[in-house]
């Protein structure tokens, strides 16, 4: 790549404008299907069928193999067995580098196995939940989702929308909302 095309595409990243997520806390999640890996096997994931165990956390991410995407599919990974202990469980979602999922899904060092991410062509399930990023260079890149998660209730209301690019508070604030569910029901 040449070095002022990769200057660019950075410059276009960090000053990137997401697409602030649109679905608020307590209107219905879109259902959807989509082709999915989990530790490198293929099959059809389809969150109504997920919703009927617990929350889900849906994440979306911009691309499988990037720096703030290995990152994110990292911490998700080590906080699994706190979702699961809370009755969550997790799915990544991306329209980018969409081949790359099936070792994304198991690699320890990304998802190690201990969630599913689902492919999204045409970025077309992050159109519905209102996460689509926007960047300058877009038309370069394509169709591609934002950094957004959307904790779901059992009930396909979204809990918690989180919007921002930097994957760092993703784990951190949809765990804290499926934990503050979880202790609404005892009441």
């Amino acid at each position: 790549m040449k070095p002022y095309l990769a200057c660019a595409l950075i410059a276009a990243a960090a000053t990137a404008a997401p697409a602030w997520a649109d679905l608020k806390p307590g209107t219905k999640a879109p259902d959807f299907q989509a082709q999915a890996y989990m530790a490198g096997k293929p099959f059809t994931y389809h969150l109504a069928s997920e919703l009927k165990k617990g929350p889900v956390v849906v994440y979306f991410f911009p691309a499988a193999h990037t720096k703030g995407c290995n990152l994110e599919a990292r911490l998700f990974s080590e906080a699994a067995d706190d979702f699961k202990a809370q009755g969550a469980s997790i799915i990544g979602v991306t329209a980018g580098k969409t081949a790359e999922l099936a070792d994304f899904s198991k690699e320890t060092e990304h998802c190690g196995g201990k969630f599913p991410v689902a492919a999204d062509p045409g970025a077309k399930i992050a159109k519905t939940y209102d996460t689509k990023l926007n960047l300058p260079a877009s038309a370069a890149m394509g169709d591609i989702s934002g950094r957004t998660s959307y904790v779901v209730a059992p009930d396909g209301k979204i809990l918690l929308a989180y919007d921002e690019l930097k994957p760092d508070e993703h784990v951190t604030r949809t765990l804290d909302a499926v934990k503050a569910w979880k202790a609404s029901k005892k009441k």
